[in-house]
């Protein structure tokens, strides 16, 4: 490149580069007046475009608005404006990137929004493998959301995104495309939808609320017959306040999510706190239950009052809770909208990892849950061991074996849910968006089942007839106790 054409092309750079300043968008927002059938923006981007490719640029050239790299050998790697552009085997690569161009070309695609610069590269291929684009995002990619890969298809003067990939929520900044042209990102304007999952999620929730009312009229019924020892107490205490909880969070949930845009602003905060208290006082009541559990497989010959008891559930199960919703409340602007709870959902603010409220509701949870699973293998290891030791001091016949294994294979069944554990799911469904594919919509959907039809586990385990969890262990005090007496 000689003297006067050097000149003259970082002249034209420095032009173009002036022409994509803010103080003129006015001017590319006109409508031309010539018959072309190319916008302003296209036969700009074609113009620079061409005049790179020609030229016998060496060297990269930076100006406010325009960057333009420049590669001469093979598996060239290029950043412009923090947009990395990797080409394996291509030669005599040139990239330029356009800032502000993203806004000037003409999309009519209501769906989704440009959510990148402009990157254009060509080069001299030998054996070209494909481009991959590492993007600076303009706006952050909100959770669920789908990104698309995109290329200025120059025959129909759109986007388009055939030939290129996404690189997934893991690499969201990444494009992979099998061809060169000029690229961008697109962001969707709505979150990604599970279908049917709203029906299920009412359905469930429905049926579900009907259900712990007829299970709370039972307890009613039936208390003064069947709460005769400590043990069935202290079992049924903790299953009535569950219940409890979990109905109320349930009404609120129902009566706020299926139209939050009609409901007053007042109705949806007080909901996100209710919903937030009683799903978290929910919590804390199956902690209850386990550590009884656990207490009564572990510590044989102690026995807890029940005036204890209720003192030490009360506490942890309602005070606890109140504290935890109390605080975030007042820290959150006094329950702000958009800081506290979000209008649109009536629930908890959720900001990415460890951000917002919502992990006030999912920290606790997470603890409980831990510890719940703990308290179920140690009490289901002694179970174990308790048929071992009868086992080794008498003949057993394979029947009693058998029904043994049920015994230990159904109390697990039952105190999964009761215990929470399947909220496991539901710090899946934080793992993975809906964008990761099949594997999130799996868990959409088996989270949504397992926990809206938790109250068929709580009716089966809190019938009037003790589980054979308790049985099992109340067998292990009496054998338990027969030995510390005779030997």
């Amino acid at each position: 490149m000689t003297c006067d054409s050097a000149f003259f092309f970082q002249n034209y750079l420095y032009s173009s580069s002036h022409l994509l300043n803010k103080t003129l968008e006015d001017s590319w927002n006109k409508d031309t007046t010539d018959n072309s059938s190319l916008s302003m923006a296209e036969r700009f981007m074609f113009s620079v475009e061409n005049l790179i490719q020609k030229s016998n640029l060496t060297e990269a050239t930076k100006r406010e608005n325009l960057h333009v790299g420049v590669c001469n050998i093979t598996n060239c790697t290029i950043n412009v404006f923090n947009v990395i552009v990797s080409i394996p085997g291509g030669v005599n690569v040139k990239t330029a990137a356009f800032k502000q161009l993203d806004k000037y070309l003409p999309h009519l695609d209501n769906k989704s929004t440009v959510n990148s610069i402009i990157v254009s590269t060509t080069a001299d291929t030998v054996n070209f493998k494909g481009i991959t684009i590492d993007f600076e995002m303009i706006n952050p990619r909100p959770r669920n959301v789908l990104l698309k890969c995109v290329y200025w298809d120059i025959e129909k003067h759109e986007f388009s995104s055939k030939g290129c990939k996404w690189g997934g929520p893991s690499q969201e900044h990444r494009c992979s495309c099998d061809h060169l042209s000029s690229f961008a990102l697109l962001l969707s304007k709505e979150p990604l939808e599970v279908p049917g999952l709203t029906y299920v999620t009412y359905v469930a929730l429905s049926v579900s609320v009907l259900s712990l009312i007829v299970t709370l009229v039972i307890e009613l019924i039936v208390w003064s017959d069947v709460v005769k020892t400590s043990t069935l107490y202290l079992r049924h205490t903790a299953h009535v306040n569950i219940c409890l909880c979990l109905l109320i969070g349930n009404l609120c949930f129902l009566a706020s999510s299926s139209n939050p845009d009609n409901i007053s602003e007042l109705w949806c905060r007080t909901s996100a706190v209710l919903k937030h208290f009683c799903y978290l006082a929910m919590f804390f009541w199956t902690f209850c239950l386990s550590a009884t559990l656990l207490h009564q497989a572990v510590f044989l010959f102690h026995k807890v009052s029940r005036a204890n008891y209720l003192r030490f559930s009360l506490v942890v199960g309602y005070a606890i809770p109140l504290i935890i919703v109390f605080v975030t409340f007042l820290t959150c602007n006094g329950g702000a909208e958009g800081v506290y709870y979000l209008k649109k959902t009536c629930w908890l603010v959720y900001g990415g990892l460890f951000k917002g409220t919502f992990y006030t509701f999912i920290i606790p949870v997470g603890a409980i849950v831990f510890i719940n699973v703990f308290s179920m293998l140690v009490v289901i290891m002694k179970l174990v061991s308790h048929h071992s030791e009868i086992h080794q001091k008498t003949d057993i016949s394979p029947e009693k074996e058998k029904a043994a294994a049920k015994t230990v294979v159904r109390s697990i069944i039952l105190l999964t849910p009761i215990f929470g554990v399947t909220w496991i799911f539901g710090f899946a469904i934080l793992i993975f968006d809906l964008t990761s594919g099949p594997i999130a919509y799996a868990f959409e959907y088996i989270f949504t089942i397992l926990n809206g039809f938790q109250f068929l586990y709580i009716w089966f385990y809190d019938g009037p007839i003790k589980s054979d969890m308790c049985k099992e262990i109340e067998k292990k005090n009496n054998f338990a106790k027969i030995e510390k007496k005779y030997i």
